[in-house]
């Protein structure tokens, strides 16, 4: 089993993570902001992970914090998970409907951070669902995510109206992607890479 844990305490936030990535999906997910543990959940059913998310934060002032933070974390674990990466298949991708809406993602477990988010609505700068959590943050989750699990994330979001629909397809993406890349491949048994490191 290759099982990741973080934790980060800080003035705004206290965040404990543990992601098993052999998992089938059991999820225990407590941040306070009721949309964004709908979306953790639907992120580790959808990867099939075992995924533990426990977070409290300064919610009075706003989410933000808290999701940064979380996403931080997550990244940590993950990194932790993922250990020396040998015979892996480094890369993921994953296109996803939801209604109206069609996401892709698209991963590459390269020891290299980066992040690239195209094809957003101009109303999801603005937009607040359940009256917590800004989608304006979504950008923010997942290159924070990329850089703490030091992959190469690429998120786009084809089209779609509904910001629920654009969020829940994002993470859910993001999920499947990730779970083809860390996935073995029977044929490989050293490092996924030329370099012989990644």
């Amino acid at each position: 089993m290759r099982i990741g844990t973080a934790t980060r305490t800080t003035s705004e936030s206290d965040i404990q993570v543990e992601i098993n990535l052999d998992g089938s999906g059991q999820v225990d997910i407590d941040t306070g902001v009721p949309f964004f543990d709908h979306m953790l959940t639907a992120f580790g059913v959808h990867g099939s992970f075992d995924l533990k998310v426990h977070a409290k934060g300064d919610t009075h002032i706003d989410a933000h914090h808290t999701v940064e933070d979380t996403a931080i974390v997550l990244g940590q674990a993950l990194l932790d998970a993922i250990g020396d990466k040998k015979g892996i298949r480094r890369f993921g991708s994953a296109m996803l409907p939801m209604d109206e809406t069609l996401c892709e993602a698209i991963v590459d477990i390269s020891g290299r951070p980066y992040f690239v988010i195209t094809g957003e609505p101009e109303h999801m700068v603005h937009q607040v669902i359940g009256g917590h959590y800004a989608t304006v943050i979504n950008e923010h989750f997942f290159e924070t995510l990329a850089f703490n699990s030091r992959i190469t994330l690429h998120v786009r979001c084809h089209y779609g109206r509904d910001p629920h629909h654009i969020t829940e397809a994002e993470y859910k993406a993001v999920a499947r992607a990730l779970r083809a890349a860390v996935e073995y491949d029977p044929r490989m048994t050293g490092i996924p890479s030329t370099k012989g490191a990644l």
